[in-house]
């Protein structure tokens, strides 16, 4: 059973990593640039397969790794918070340089299979789960399995709603989506913003605990 009072922030979690442009939201919208709508709700689809893993994944293992070890969360939480600061600095230095155009979407038989493999193989993913998490979950709640896998599946809902409208939007309208250097600069520097503060939160916990 979750913790309802948590329940509210968790999804403002979500919600922020969510909205932040990583390696799933650029496969989706060249391929729904490439190939339109339909072809970017089954990039999203795909997305949402490969999340699917990733939350079976830390509901087991997370549930485990709490249990037994816990001083290994700290070092899962100081990952995160330095990978989280490694993407701040590449978004906002990506935000300095020449637009570089729409990558070639895959064929239509392979978008469905490489949007799975994007979505696994996205680190942002697995840390956000490993390291967020364990913090929206009560152990008075009754066991840990079940909140992760409660918690995990609202990320999944909440990424496939958003993924889904990236791949209409960008389906929709074409080549002129994310033409223009403003928007592209924008997009990068509220990515890097986003992940700053997230890898702030991590890394001043990690902090904390090494301290007390």
């Amino acid at each position: 059973m979750l913790d309802l009072t948590l329940l509210p922030a968790y999804m403002a979690a979500v919600a922020i990593i969510t909205v932040a442009p990583g390696p799933d939201a650029a496969y989706i919208v060249a391929v729904a640039l490439e190939r339109g709508p339909r072809a970017g709700l089954v990039s999203a689809a795909g997305m949402a397969i490969g999340m699917l893993v990733h939350v079976t994944a830390a509901a087991l293992g997370l549930a485990v790794l709490l249990r037994s070890t816990p001083a290994a969360l700290m070092l899962v939480e100081l990952a995160g918070g330095l990978y989280l600061g490694w993407l701040a600095v590449t978004a906002i230095r990506t935000a300095g340089k020449p637009t570089a155009s729409v990558a070639e979407a895959p064929a239509g038989g392979q978008v469905l299979r490489q949007a799975v493999l994007t979505n696994l193989l996205n680190p942002k993913t697995v840390l956000f789960f490993a390291a967020f998490l364990p913090r929206f979950t009560d152990a008075e709640h009754g066991p840990l399995w079940p909140q992760l896998l409660a918690l995990g599946m609202i990320f999944l809902l909440m990424g496939l709603i958003w993924d889904s409208a990236i791949g209409l939007c960008a389906g929709r309208l074409g080549q002129g989506l994310m033409r223009g250097r403003r928007a592209v600069v924008t997009v990068n520097l509220v990515a890097g913003a986003t992940f700053s503060v997230l890898s702030a939160i991590l890394l001043k916990e990690v902090v904390t605990t090494v301290v007390s």
